[in-house]
């Protein structure tokens, strides 16, 4: 049975919850929600098991905060002996449009500190990585108030369906390939 890490970046704590930079956990949470899963608090991070399709998706939250993000994904790579190429890393983008996905298979941190991080423990910049868009409307200066502030009225209406795109995109992820995917998904 082939084994994918899907790690949702973002930062514990109910101040968190509804920020745009915890667009990870939101992600995830929508597809244990919509699937029924449970997240259980393990080693670094909440844990839930997905099964779909003869596939099995680990499905990991760090707890780490979203700066040693790192830790947690090597953790679990290791543990649950899952290949570098099974593991899709969701984060949010600001280089992106509102609710925009992109999927790549490599690339820079683009100045995010968790992908950094992740970088730094694993030691490539070869991993698959899912960037959900947040969009850059904040003014010169604020750029932190508006990452680690609350998603907008308008943009609480059009979530619930990129939220659901976003579940696709995964499951397609770890049935389709990952090339597949990109073709089917990317500017979506």
């Amino acid at each position: 049975m082939k084994k994918f890490l899907i790690v949702g970046l973002g930062n514990i704590g109910e101040k968190y919850a509804n920020t745009r930079h915890n667009v990870g956990f939101k992600i995830l949470d929508h597809l244990a929600h919509k699937e029924g899963l449970t997240f259980e608090t393990q080693k670094l991070g909440d844990i839930t098991t997905y099964k779909f399709k003869g596939r099995t998706f680990v499905l990991l939250k760090p707890n780490t905060y979203m700066n040693l993000s790192g830790k947690a994904v090597l953790y679990w790579l290791t543990k649950e002996k899952i290949a570098l190429e099974n593991l899709l890393v969701i984060t949010d983008d600001l280089n992106l449009p509102f609710g925009s996905i992109r999927l790549k298979t490599k690339g820079s941190d683009g100045g995010h500190n968790g992908l950094k991080d992740i970088q730094a423990k694993l030691n490539t910049t070869n991993y698959n990585r899912f960037r959900f868009g947040i969009s850059d409307q904040f003014s010169k200066g604020s750029q932190v108030d508006y990452v680690l502030g609350e998603w907008s009225e308008d943009e609480n209406k059009t979530l619930p369906e990129r939220l659901d795109t976003s579940v696709e995109l995964i499951k397609s992820f770890g049935t389709a390939g990952v090339n597949n995917t990109m073709n089917a998904f990317n500017g979506k």
